[in-house]
């Protein structure tokens, strides 16, 4: 006969004893002790309230015993049932209460709530209670059987009002107190040594499809009560098929999207997004151990002047909220990868994350580089091709280069062709593609979408990055839509401010800014560099050289690395992956290019000190004569969205 304790006091221990009794020894216990906990098969935590201290100790217990355990409470009239716990299994029941805590809302205040124990809950009916009982009893029946169980890695949670209930998955978190063990940050740990990555038929620069992935997306990552992304939406008013889910976390919402012609795959799309977004907030792949100076780290580690700074003027203002770097103070530094240099290499951990916790913060660092992909070598590729893009886009913009104008309709593709048509028909506004590539020749666009009406935003700028240029062109259009839908009803509700932010750049001082700002219509004279109506159109195939196709992305990875390789421009690869991601075979990792231009928001921090490429690069192309002084750069906010 199978024993189980039972710790715990009240109605709903009494129901579940009386389940068991007749085929199990019930040791009944009305507080936890690890001496009374015997050598039972299975422990039950079960009281009319909530007890987050008795919890707390039970993981402590019940892991030093090596007993199962599965609890039963009540929390603000809800019945929660779950998770079971096995020792040393990741997962444990301050995993779930996390998940479930940052998924719901006032999370700030339902957490200090969580921390404390009820003496009783109103909603915590006598059938209320009996309900639970009931699906208490069957789950430790199927442990006691070893049979499948229903609550491993999951909880189900009871409207004890209408008893109505959910069961509800949860990932373990990599950061939990109690089941987290995370391996320390090493630079063994960093060394990427790339590895084939075949292209799947119907993509070519993927190595896992969106049918293989939709369903692990949806049932591991998206949930509303306990989710790590806990709402979606699909836009039916946009002029594509744009979805968007929401990253929750303990310091607001984020809003993640997906831009395809299918619902279905955007939905996708906006999944791995949120994940992307996820994993470059802060390590929860590895454990930081380093914090030092880099005056005693300078023969392995990034120098960080060569980022990109903000200028001594910048950091003098009152309210700037960052420090000049110093090469004496003690920062948080983690382990990439340099291909240049083809060793690991120490990175700030504020550069290689961008979220409010990482560290004492020298300049203004963004997602730029982020990129997640089937494969580590794919989200290096990808990470990749967005510095390219960003850095394409300002070096334009700051050198107010005359680039060529695209005709899109040479690339003789249908389906660019339909989407620029549906564009223009849709939304009222006409296109304009610039061939913004760069000395590394990798394919770069910038597009613009110029207002036709009298009403709404009268310029809205996008940009795409991709070693085919026709993909290039139509991420940029899927751009240019998803932004277009936002910036319709902020530029109607902040058309007063986007004058005054034409006359004063220092009031540009949020990431939505750039596009009100760019809005106006006599904002237009500041993109008369490209704006030139009488300028040519150029076809793809003078632009661009014919793209040459390899079976395994790596391929193509390496043939970008050599370019940079040339150039003597290194790639320093972090490797962002947590153990969520893992689990399906998913990367994320942060790309740092020095000497490229990163991307920043609000024109007080634009990072220019240090960048002399932006000064060189335009002789380089032949736009200019002789290298451009700091003094002759655009002076004005870019209109990147």
């Amino acid at each position: 006969m199978s024993t189980v304790v039972v710790v715990g006091e009240g109605l709903l221990a009494d129901f579940v004893c009386g389940e068991l009794s007749p085929r199990c020894q019930i040791l009944r216990r009305t507080d936890l002790k690890t001496e009374e906990t015997g050598e039972a098969d299975l422990a039950l935590i079960l009281y009319d309230s909530w007890n987050p201290s008795v919890y707390h100790q039970a993981e402590e217990v019940f892991r030093t015993a090596g007993m199962p355990w599965l609890r039963g409470g009540v929390s603000f009239g809800e019945g929660v049932v779950g998770p079971l716990v096995r020792p040393g299994t990741p997962g444990c029941s301050r995993c779930a209460d996390t998940r479930r805590l940052t998924a719901g809302r006032d999370r700030q205040e339902m957490w200090q709530l969580q921390q404390r124990s009820t003496t009783h809950d109103s909603w915590a009916s006598r059938t209320g209670l009996l309900h639970m009982a009931h699906l208490l009893a069957a789950e430790a029946r199927r442990v006691l059987q070893g049979s499948r169980t229903h609550l491993e890695g999951r909880v189900f949670l009871i409207n004890l009002k209408t008893l109505q209930g959910s069961r509800h998955f949860f990932l373990p978190d990599p950061l939990c107190s109690v089941c987290g063990r995370l391996p320390a940050d090493s630079p063994t740990a960093s060394r990427i040594s790339l590895q084939p990555s075949p292209k799947v038929r119907h993509d070519p620069y993927r190595c896992r499809s969106m049918n293989e992935l939709k369903e692990v997306l949806v049932n591991d990552y998206l949930d509303h009560r306990t989710g790590m992304l806990n709402g979606k939406m699909h836009d039916l008013a946009s002029t594509f098929a744009d979805a968007g889910v929401n990253l929750p976390s303990f310091t607001g919402d984020e809003g993640t999207g997906g831009r395809t012609h299918s619902y279905a795959e955007s939905e996708c799309a906006a999944i791995l997004e949120g994940l992307e977004r996820y994993c470059g907030l802060q390590p929860r792949g590895k454990r930081t151990t380093i914090h030092d100076c880099y005056r005693n780290l300078d023969d392995q580690a990034l120098n960080p002047g060569t980022i990109g700074v903000h200028a001594k003027e910048q950091y003098a203002q009152p309210d700037f909220p960052f420090t000049p770097f110093d090469p004496d103070r003690l920062l948080d530094w983690v382990w990439g990868y340099s291909f240049l240099q083809e060793r690991p290499i120490l990175v700030p951990k504020s550069l290689a994350y961008f979220g409010p916790g990482c560290g004492e913060r020298f300049v203004f660092e963004t997602s730029n580089g982020c990129a997640l992909g089937g494969s580590l070598e794919e989200a290096v590729f990808y990470g990749l091709l967005e510095v390219v893009e960003r850095d394409s886009f300002l070096m334009t913009w700051y050198a107010q280069l005359p680039v060529p104008r695209l005709d899109p309709t040479s690339a003789e593709d249908r389906d660019l062709r339909l989407m620029v048509d549906r564009f223009q028909t849709v939304t009222g506004y006409d296109l304009y593609f610039f061939n913004t590539t760069m000395e590394n020749n990798i394919p770069s666009v910038w597009a613009l979408a110029k207002n036709r009406k009298s009403q709404g935003a009268h310029l809205i700028c996008a940009a795409g990055a991709h070693l085919d240029p026709v993909r290039a062109v139509k991420g940029a259009v899927h751009e240019l839509s998803s932004t277009m839908r936002m910036l319709h009803k902020q530029y109607e509700k902040n058309r007063e401010k986007a004058g005054h932010m034409f006359h004063d750049s220092t009031l540009v001082r949020q990431m939505e800014d750039h596009s009100i700002l760019y809005g106006l219509p006599q904002a237009k004279k500041r993109l008369y560099f490209l704006l030139d109506e009488k300028r040519p159109l150029r076809r793809f195939d003078q632009e661009f050289q014919q793209e040459k196709r390899h079976m395994d992305l790596t391929e193509d990875l390496k043939e970008i690395l050599q370019v940079f390789h040339r150039l003597n421009l290194d790639v320093i690869v972090v490797n962002q992956t947590t153990p969520e991601l893992s689990r399906n075979g998913l990367f994320c990792v942060k790309v740092l290019i020095p000497g490229m231009l990163p991307m920043t928001f609000g024109h007080h921090f634009t990072r220019l000190e240090g960048m002399d490429r932006v000064l060189r690069v335009p002789v380089d192309l032949g736009y200019t004569e002789q290298p451009l002084t700091l003094e002759q750069l655009n002076p004005h906010p870019h209109p990147f969205p």
